[in-house]
């Protein structure tokens, strides 16, 4: 029962400490288990013995491979890529509103599905926040759709969501194997959400653009062309990481230390401080580290006290796919998705069943848009809009995210229910 009542103050202490300050918003779960580890409710051995584990659930392996990926979007993000995509599709508009919301939509989508969704939720909000003041248009059509679109196109590639590495790494899913599944999942619930979100949104966007963003120019080219390449080859080498016996992790890390070395070479050879290497060393979700490693010795402590083995009894005595998407979704809006991910990790593994797996990956990733807690970039999102005078509360935030997340979730579920028939 202490072991419980411990992990429950700790992940509510998450919950109050994120909303009041995000940077910190760790602080709570790192607590908790260090409580845990003192007071013997799980012994020292037996959280080293897990975080030292020679598994694919190894918290270590999954956070370099989440923290490398992370490090070489924001290294394109500091170039300038993002803002320079997000400007061209603007021009593009032709000063409707309704043609910028799709191709805003499309363009979040296809980066997420590249890159990672918080770096893109992250890096085009401020944008929006720009361009929709200047051109004096409501704002609230395409923050909303931005964060659905980053949420659901995560979907479709194991790199997209943190959540997904972590939980598809445990079930031992390789690159193509993820994407062969979800691939009819994530399209059945980006077609939703747009619809959704355009019925919603459909007579606001009726007004017409009356102002335009500045040009934005790439300056650092070669540094651009270097590190799309990177990233380029790096999604390329997971993809056939199954094929070539190589874990993921490491294929990622490669692809950061390559980074590093062609950036300071490059940098070295124009006499340049490599300024945007270490922006995006400041940039990096560092907090990401603490959280997931805390909440790791929280699970161990959880499956000591045989307290999962009950709460994954009672998941199984349903119908799998629905019972661990749905649980999956309203779990990562009482203690954020990262957290979910790594309890569930926990319940899949009594259960032993891909089709679960995959249906709790789906209710991580669409549960991050029903409340601002079930993701920390819908934390990190409120605070840049309350930095750019937006207000934006939780109330309207669950509004909007209800009418959306419900109608995807099943709709993703029953694409995901149709390819496990097949």
């Amino acid at each position: 029962m202490a072991v419980i009542v411990i992990s429950a103050l700790a992940c509510i202490g998450t919950i109050a400490v994120a909303l009041a300050k995000p940077r910190i918003f760790f602080i709570p779960t790192l607590l908790g288990a260090l409580i845990l580890l003192f007071s013997g409710l799980l012994p020292l051995s037996g959280a080293i013995s897990g975080l030292a584990a020679d598994s694919d659930i190894n918290p270590l392996k999954i956070l370099v491979f989440f923290l490398s990926m992370t490090f070489l979007s924001l290294f394109l993000d500091e170039i300038g890529f993002f803002k320079y995509l997000a400007c061209l599709a603007v021009q593009k508009c032709g000063g409707k509103q309704i043609k910028l919301f799709v191709i805003l939509y499309c363009l979040i989508s296809v980066l997420t599905v590249f890159t990672c969704n918080d770096v893109v939720i992250l890096t085009f909000t401020p944008f929006i926040c720009y361009f929709a003041k200047n051109a004096k248009i409501d704002p609230v059509p395409y923050l909303v759709s931005e964060f659905v679109a980053a949420n659901t196109a995560s979907l479709l590639l194991i790199i997209g969501n943190p959540t997904n590495i972590y939980l598809g790494t445990m079930a031992g899913i390789d690159f193509v194997a993820y994407f062969k599944v979800m691939a009819l999942p994530a399209t059945f619930a980006a077609i939703v959400a747009y619809i959704v979100l355009f019925v919603l949104f459909r007579n606001r966007l009726k007004q017409p653009i009356v102002a335009s963003t500045e040009n934005v120019i790439i300056e650092q080219k070669t540094l651009f062309v270097f590190g799309l390449a990177v990233l380029a080859t790096c999604t390329f080498m997971l993809a056939i990481s199954g094929l070539i016996e190589v874990p993921m992790w490491l294929i990622s890390v490669m692809g950061l230390f390559t980074l590093l070395f062609g950036v300071a070479l490059i940098s070295l050879f124009k006499r340049r401080k490599p300024i945007e290497l270490l922006l995006s060393v400041r940039h990096a979700p560092w907090e990401v580290v603490p959280l997931v490693i805390s909440m790791f010795i929280i699970v161990l402590a959880l499956e000591n006290s045989g307290t999962t083995e009950k709460i994954a009894a009672l998941l199984n005595s349903g119908n799998a796919l629905f019972t661990y998407g749905i649980a999956s979704t309203l779990s990562a809006n009482l203690i954020n998705n990262i957290p979910m991910s790594v309890l569930f990790s926990s319940l899949l593994a009594e259960r032993g069943d891909l089709t679960a797996t995959y249906a709790a990956i789906i209710g991580s990733n669409v549960g991050a848009y029903l409340t601002p807690i079930g993701a920390l970039a819908g934390i990190m999102w409120l605070g840049i809009l309350r930095n750019h005078g937006l207000k934006f509360g939780f109330g309207k935030f669950v509004a909007y995210g209800a009418c959306v997340a419900i109608p995807t979730l099943f709709a993703a579920l029953f694409g995901l229910q149709f390819i496990s028939k097949l």
